[in-house]
């Protein structure tokens, strides 16, 4: 373990020659020293899961700077690769980054890749979630693919304009799931915003859909709309800026209930959160909206961990 760590900091000694260099911005240099100095914590643990663990909560700060950052070079993105700071189970790399401007067009697309780290993780269960971080990653290049070539093929008319953004976010990374929202923004004229969200089981090695999180036939669809209502109105009770379609005049516009593919992520509190793209269930100026669930609204009917 000693060993492995010495390369670590070796392989960050040579990103921060990459980092230092006049193109890299003064926050992402603060950034990587809050790495170094929390690597450093980490190399004086005994125990290498008690390590990964006290480490989370520093990954959760770097974490954004790292799904941001280009591949500067292949040193850089092998240093990035074996710092064991990025989730317990999974890695989350930069697959590719597109970027692209002009005096009308814009495109910075960066494409997010999940990977297991088969050092901590059980055979079973590691074959599972390499199965299912497969998949995930299939998934996010088919929707970055199509964003690019419509990007492209809206480059052929010169007379428009087009902004177009991708991005990723882990929003948590826990001993028992991890969860990665991807980020789509296109604008032409006027703008949209919509996200994925991916939460895995780290336990089973699975992908979690929002049923998996209930027991066994409970009705989880009423209680959950409920409380989406509730907090919708308390929302507009308190500021008239905000709107939400519950009594509109146009009836199928209104929110009645989630379905069982409504977008959802577990955060950081292990607290379930119902996410809406722009234009779901408001306006399109509202953007996307998130509903926290309080805990006892769901006591009763959520499943415990495995």
């Amino acid at each position: 373990m000693k060993n492995n760590f010495s390369e670590t900091e070796e392989k960050l000694a040579l990103w921060k020659e990459e980092y230092q260099k006049p193109q890299m911005s003064e926050q992402q240099e603060e950034k990587l020293q809050q790495l170094i100095k929390e690597a450093k914590t980490v190399k004086r643990e005994r125990h290498p899961k008690a390590a990964i663990i006290r480490f989370a909560s520093a990954a959760a700060a770097c974490i954004a700077a790292f799904v941001l950052l280009p591949n500067l070079s292949a040193t850089a993105a092998e240093a990035m690769e074996k710092i064991p700071v990025l989730g317990q189970l999974v890695n989350v790399v930069t697959f590719r980054d597109y970027q692209y401007d002009n005096d009308r067009n814009t495109a910075k697309i960066t494409v997010p890749e999940i990977r297991p780290d088969a050092k901590v993780t059980e055979s079973e269960a590691q074959d599972s979630l390499s199965r299912t971080t497969d998949e995930i990653n299939a998934e996010i290049q088919e929707i970055t693919d199509k964003i690019i070539k419509e990007f492209e093929d809206g480059l052929k008319y010169k007379d428009g304009y087009q902004d177009v953004v991708v991005n990723s976010e882990v929003l948590a990374t826990t001993e028992d799931y991890f969860t990665l929202k991807l980020i789509c923004y296109q604008g032409a004229g006027s703008g949209a915003e919509w996200d994925y969200f991916y939460t895995i089981d780290l336990n089973t090695g699975k992908r979690l859909a929002l049923k998996d999180l209930f027991k066994e036939d409970a009705d989880y669809i009423t209680p959950v709309s409920a409380n989406i209502k509730e907090q919708m109105r308390e929302q507009m009770e308190k500021d008239e800026n905000v709107y939400y379609w519950l009594e509109d005049e146009i009836e199928e516009w209104n929110f009645k209930a989630i379905t069982d593919e409504t977008s959802f992520y577990l955060n950081e509190k292990n607290h379930v959160v119902i996410a809406f793209n722009e234009g779901d269930v408001a306006p399109m100026y509202m953007g996307t909206v998130e509903f926290e669930i309080p805990e006892k609204v769901l006591e009763d009917i959520r499943k415990p961990a495995e």
